[in-house]
Formats: C-alpha cells, structure tokens, sequence
C-alpha cells in the first residue's frame, strides 16, 4: 500500500488539539494555572489511549508505539511552555515580539511534527491491513472535523460538503 497525504494526517490531529488549547491560552491574559495544565495533560493522555485502542496496538507494536507516545507527550510539554511564555509576557510584548513568539510556536508545532511523522511511519509500515485502514480512517475523520471545508461552511452558513 502506497502512503498517501491523508495517512499522515493523524499527526494534524494530535497537533490541532495542542494547538488549538495553545491559541486559546495565547489570546487570553493571565497565567495558565495548575489545574488548566492538569486538563491538558489528561487531554493528551486521552489521546494517546484513544488512538492505542483504535489502532489495537499489539504487543509487537508496543517498542514503536512508545517512541510516538514519547515525541508527543514532549511536544506537548514544549508547547505548553512557549505558550505559558507568551501569555506571562502578552500584556508587554510589542507587535514584533508577539510575532517571533507566534513564530516559535509555529516553529516547535513543525518540528513536533517532523519528529513524529517518520516513527509514525514505521509503525504504519508494520501494522496490519485492518490496523492501517482504522488509522487512516482516524485521521481523516480528524481532518474532516478540524479542516478548512468545516470552517469554511460555517462562515458561509451553508453545510460543508467534502468529496
């Protein structure tokens, strides 16, 4: 089975999630306090044993499953970071510096998925014909849910229709 665009997609998925908590973090003043970082954290945790029972990850997976585990909940901790970095500096931040900031969050969300994408690969390479089609399926539905035609339908008012 060749890899297409919409097998990695998954990545996007994991991603969006931090992104998503990241940019609402970013927008409003104050610090994030413990139990916003506690929600996160279980938010990630849930995602990680979320995809481990759809993907049924077998014992011979599990090596390269912990890799994927590992990548993500670092991403996420420096994601976390860099956006509890812009929130604490938001109120003096200059229109240059809100950007670099930005950018860095850009930046770590990119390398979090370069990281991820090549130990996802090799999992997929190993899984079997049901394993991959459950994953495909996951991360185009991720995509479908979290993607521009579901945005793009709701600012038009009219239903989104993806072929």
């Amino acid at each position: 089975m060749k890899p297409n665009s919409h097998q990695f997609t998954y990545v996007s998925v994991c991603f969006i999630t931090v992104v998503a908590v990241a940019g609402i973090l970013v927008f409003m003043s104050g610090r994030v306090d413990a139990a916003e970082k506690a929600i996160h954290e279980d938010r990630i945790e849930w995602r990680i044993k979320d995809m481990h029972a759809k993907f049924k990850i077998t014992e011979a997976q599990e090596a390269q499953w912990a890799k994927i585990v590992q990548v993500m909940r670092e991403d996420a901790k420096n994601m976390d970071a860099l956006t509890q970095a812009r929130v604490d500096h938001a109120k003096d931040m200059t229109a240059v510096d809100d950007l670099k900031s930005y950018g860095e969050i850009a930046e770590a969300h990119a390398n979090g998925i370069k990281k991820l994408t090549p130990l996802f690969a090799d999992l997929y390479a190993n899984m079997s014909d049901v394993q991959k089609k459950e994953a495909d399926t996951f991360f185009r539905q991720g995509y479908l849910e979290h993607g521009v035609h579901k945005v793009n339908a709701k600012n038009s008012g009219k239903k989104s229709t993806v072929k």
